[in-house]
């Protein structure tokens, strides 16, 4: 009898890919206990972007759910997703923050460590890897799956090769966007069993429908892990529900063993938990959508794509940027669509589209993955872009980008403790990791955003929220106000721009936040200076002076949230 086991993403991949990893720690807590006790083989709960979201959105220390989730399930082995020398960031650590980390997430309750690559670059896991079987954790080495002109089974079955050779203890498929076939998966985990002879665990979501399907025909070829999620939170981009795989598997050589009435009662847990959050629980994220398999969006990122175009009031042009990602991914050498790079990929077909010109605007972290800052790509970029990107001087590297990384953590460190933000090491690590926006958290500055009330026309989810609308209470009694803003105004005083100073007026294409200033009032500029910094979409994005000039005025402040359309500054 082989019997297959199960880990459950509930508490990571399943909130992140259909809530956009909003769910409280708070509510993970009370059924924590329930989860200790069902036997499954892990429970995903850390890593991917509960980090980021955490700090950036929920007021929450990462670290600390962690704890917390830690001294409450003491028997299942806690699990977390790391993107090898992205850690949990968008960019490549030097090689002492990354084992820093590594050892800290460890220390803190983290048994297995997922450690992948987004383009399935060896050499940006190997450190993480390494640094992991030191702690004495299980390390399961990680195939990023996608189809694509230059991806095929002997590469995936070469590549395990090389994760074996570094002694990950087990083999993890990971088809972010649920794209494995049942004949693909069968014929992929049979030629793993053989030839590389470690567990294997395959990990898909329901997106295209196929899931399911191709669970069974891994539990055919002799897989031993599978991923679920918990009913409420399964599905469309999340992965299959945990009860489903269940009783289907009971009765058969691969039974679960696991206790379906308890997990029908979890279940009930999550349906009111899922409740709290319908507010920010798009449609489209829980639909069946057979498009991704020509977009290839994973789960995670389709419900964070539908949130970045609604920041950008931009949701009526999610179709176009559907369109425009397949496009963007074959110029860029077809990586697989896992973060960093689906955010990459995503957030340049998102430009491409509202600024209705292709690499009109092109974000830093773009600029890094041509340059080969995230390692190889997959297959050739194309030489057009590299050309208008880098330009006739600069080139692509060809080492480990970890190798041009100077050691930091030492900087880092003495850069917290003077900003006051350190409490525990642990503050260090998260500010290294997000040294824009780890500040406010660290100095208690952040406020946890509110939760969306469920629309009450379930038809009208996906309208984009208006926010001139007010709710005012004068002597217990509610007036719904609407204010309209009279002229262009500033973004940090909220004065009206003075008048005539629209000519040459510099706007930001997109909601952000203001970064950096290149520039001061009084400074001279040129067409096309860098004139500031924001971050959109988690990407950080150049302005660039469309006049020459004299700065005349500056109407923000690093930190300041700007919308698309507003003028950050004059130049005339």
């Amino acid at each position: 009898m082989t019997q297959v086991k199960i880990t459950d993403t509930t508490l990571r991949d399943g909130h992140q890919s259909l809530i956009a990893t909003r769910m409280r720690t708070r509510d993970m807590l009370p059924i924590a206990q329930k989860l200790d006790s069902v036997g499954f083989f892990s429970l995903e709960v850390w890593g991917g972007a509960t980090f980021d979201t955490c700090i950036r959105f929920l007021n929450e220390d990462p670290w600390e759910r962690l704890t917390d989730l830690k001294q409450v399930i003491k028997d299942t082995p806690l699990q977390m997703l790391l993107r090898g020398q992205n850690l949990v960031g968008y960019r490549h650590y030097p090689d002492d923050v990354v084992i820093k980390f590594v050892e800290k997430a460890a220390e803190n309750g983290i048994d297995i460590f997922r450690i992948f690559d987004a383009v399935n670059d060896i050499r940006n896991m190997e450190v993480s890897i390494k640094a992991a079987k030191r702690t004495g954790a299980h390390v399961q080495g990680t195939i990023s799956y996608t189809t694509s002109p230059v991806h095929n089974t002997d590469g995936f079955i070469e590549f395990a090769r090389e994760l074996a050779s570094l002694e990950c203890d087990s083999i993890c498929i990971k088809d972010m966007a649920g794209l494995i076939t049942p004949h693909n998966a069968y014929i992929l985990i049979k030629a793993l069993k053989k030839e590389i002879g470690l567990p294997i665990n395959l990990h898909s979501h329901s997106t295209s429908g196929m899931a399911l399907m191709s669970y069974m025909a891994a539990c055919n070829a002799g897989v031993d892990i599978l991923d679920t999620a918990l009913s409420p939170f399964a599905g469309g981009t999340s992965q299959p529900p945990t009860e489903t795989v269940v009783a289907g598997l009971n009765n058969t050589q691969w039974n679960t063993g696991l206790d379906l009435p308890l997990l029908i009662e979890i279940k009930e847990y999550f349906e009111g938990v899922k409740d709290k959050y319908r507010g920010i629980l798009d449609p489209i994220s829980e639909k069946i959508d057979t498009r991704v398999l020509i977009y290839q969006i994973p789960g995670g990122m389709l419900s964070n794509l539908v949130s970045q175009l609604k920041e950008q009031n931009a949701l009526d042009r999610f179709e176009d940027v559907l369109d425009e990602m397949p496009k963007v991914r074959a110029d860029l050498g077809y990586p697989p669509l896992v973060t960093p790079t689906s955010q990459i990929v995503g957030t340049q077909a998102v430009l491409n589209v509202l600024m209705d010109e292709r690499y009109k605007v092109v974000p830093k972290e773009v600029k890094d993955y041509i340059k080969g800052m995230y390692g190889k790509s997959p297959g050739p970029v194309s030489e057009e872009l590299i050309e208008k990107v880098l330009g006739e001087e600069d080139k692509p590297i060809t080492c480990r980008p970890a190798d041009i990384l100077e050691p930091e953590l030492d900087s880092i460190t003495i850069q917290a403790k003077e900003l006051g933000i350190v409490k525990k090491e642990e503050d260090i690590l998260t500010y290294a990791l997000y040294p824009q926006i780890a500040p406010m958290f660290l100095n208690g500055e952040n406020r946890e955003e509110e939760l969306i009330p469920a629309p009450t026309d379930q038809t009208h989810a996906t309208h984009q929220p208006v926010y001139n609308k007010f709710k005012v209470v004068v002597d217990d009694e509610v007036f719904e106000v609407e204010v309209e803003p009279i002229g262009e105004m500033s973004i940090e005083e909220k004065r009206p721009v003075p008048s005539g100073s629209t000519e040459g007026g510099i706007k930001s294409s997109m909601q952000g936040m203001v970064l950096g200033l290149k520039v001061k009032k009084g400074n001279p500029v040129k067409e096309g200076d860098l004139v500031a910094i924001i971050e959109a979409m988690k990407m950080e994005n150049e302005i660039h002076s469309s006049y020459s000039g004299i700065v005349r005025d500056v109407f923000v402040s690093e930190g300041d949230t700007i919308s698309a359309g507003d003028i950050i500054m004059v130049v005339n």
